[in-house]
């Protein structure tokens, strides 16, 4: 089970001062149960991992296996939560270099429509050329720029390499029940679907077909997945103790920091392999929070990687900053260091132990060092990088958010900041309909 530690922020605010938003988080978590929030029309990911069938699970695991049977190659092809959470997971638990090997047991995984990067596309479509591929294609609307963009390619391309009817078996559209492009498209083209419910939003949407078929066909268990973000749904739930309740003390314990000018949030790890994971969190909370000039910056690390490059400004910089670190308890693995004669690089102190017991040696020292330059520290301990693990970890970040953004007084639910740049790049692209926008633009330019 995941563990909480805020001991090391204690220095900065007062365990008193947090426990007393107590009735703050107990307001916000009833009225994430009754609907009675900002936002309320998205709520659909708060019981959503136990309210997953043994049957939904079943259809995502026959459909993974035809992509898997038929396919070297998958290409998920969204943008923003259509893809983060999927590649969060996936990365956690792939061996980091299974791509370059050439016996493979599930087919490459690769992303697109999260970008307008000529030279990424163009590479892309190049490597495919001689590739049994697929496509996820995932968009509520089906007219997203990037992922709409990236899907007409691949879809030619796929049809053109594959033919047509092997094509509608290895192209899957997840997207709206009922309206959209994606699924007139699906429905003309005879793809097999899974629906985006409705009241779930991208950054949320991990643990329906967005995220889990994707996941299931790069070879891991989502029913493990599902089970350890069930677990933490009931860690978390509004009748847990805030004392004993680890969402609702992370919540009001960022919010205790901010309130102290504490504005940066860096999400710390020091296992590279949970990289994506701090991407997706980044998304989580700063399109949730990030509100009437309001919200915690998030930012991520990777450390001891970082440390080397964003060590010295955590170090000394300006202290508006707290760290978030997430600790993996134990590895997959066992490597220890060796002996060496000639002990020119001076390591033979280290000789025996394990490379983890290193690394963790660097975790403790940096928190330390941080601590004492005036950085808050929490930490977050995961058993190990599995299934169940990343499920809980993922959920446990997602019901915090949703409780922080209701202490911090805005609607964590909605988005209304990211159409500014697509109004302005239609204008500035002629799109039809987009015609005053248009003038407006290039009188300004």
């Amino acid at each position: 089970m995941i563990s909480l530690n805020i001991e090391k922020t204690l220095g900065f605010i007062s365990k008193e001062n947090v426990f007393a938003y107590e009735a703050q988080v107990k307001a916000a978590q009833e009225a994430l149960e009754n609907g009675t929030g900002k936002g309320n029309d998205f709520l659909g990911w708060l019981h959503l991992p136990s309210s997953i069938t043994k049957e939904h699970l079943a259809d995502l695991k026959t459909t993974a296996q035809t992509l898997r049977d038929n396919c070297e190659v998958v290409v998920v092809a969204g943008i923003g939560g259509s893809y983060l959470g999927a590649r969060a997971v996936i990365e956690a638990l792939s061996n980091s270099f299974t791509w370059l090997q050439d016996k493979k047991t599930a087919p490459v995984i690769l992303y697109a429509g999260h970008n307008i990067g000529e030279d990424y596309l163009y590479e892309l479509t190049e490597y495919l050329k001689d590739k049994k591929f697929g496509v996820i294609n995932i968009s509520k609307s089906g007219t997203t720029t990037e992922t709409a963009l990236a899907f007409r390619l691949l879809k030619k391309q796929c049809e053109d390499q594959r033919g047509k009817d092997m094509a509608k078996k290895v192209i899957v559209a997840i997207t709206d029940a009922q309206k959209g492009a994606a699924r007139v498209t699906a429905d003309n083209e005879g793809y097999k679907s899974f629906i985006i419910p409705d009241n779930v939003g991208g950054r949320f949407s991990v643990l329906t077909p967005v995220g889990l078929l994707p996941i299931a066909i790069a070879g891991f268990d989502i029913e493990k997945l599902v089970a350890g973000a069930v677990a933490m749904e009931k860690a978390c739930g509004k009748d847990v103790p805030f004392a004993e309740n680890p969402a609702a003390i992370y919540a009001a314990t960022r919010n205790e920091l901010y309130k102290n000018g504490k504005k940066i949030e860096i999400l710390v790890n020091y296992n590279p392999k949970l990289h994506y994971v701090s991407e997706w969190w980044k998304q989580l909370y700063g399109e949730s929070e990030g509100k009437e000039n309001k919200g915690i910056f998030p930012a991520a690390v990777d450390f001891s990687t970082d440390l080397h490059s964003m060590g010295q400004w955590i170090q000394e910089g300006e202290r508006t900053i707290y760290e978030t670190v997430i600790s993996v308890e134990k590895t997959q693995h066992s490597l220890q260091v060796p002996s060496d004669e000639a002990n020119l690089d001076g390591l033979n102190f280290l000789a025996g132990k394990h490379v983890d017991e290193v690394n963790k040696m660097a975790e403790l020292g940096t928190q330390l060092a941080h601590v004492d330059g005036g950085v808050p520290n929490m930490r977050i301990v995961i058993p190990a990088l599995n299934e169940e693990s990343i499920g809980g970890l993922l959920y446990f970040f997602e019901i915090a958010c949703g409780i922080s953004g209701y202490i911090l007084g805005v609607n964590p639910f909605n988005q209304p900041g990211v159409e500014a740049y697509k109004k302005n790049m239609f204008a500035l692209l002629n799109k039809p309909g987009y015609e005053e926008e248009s003038k407006a633009i290039q009188a300004r330019l």
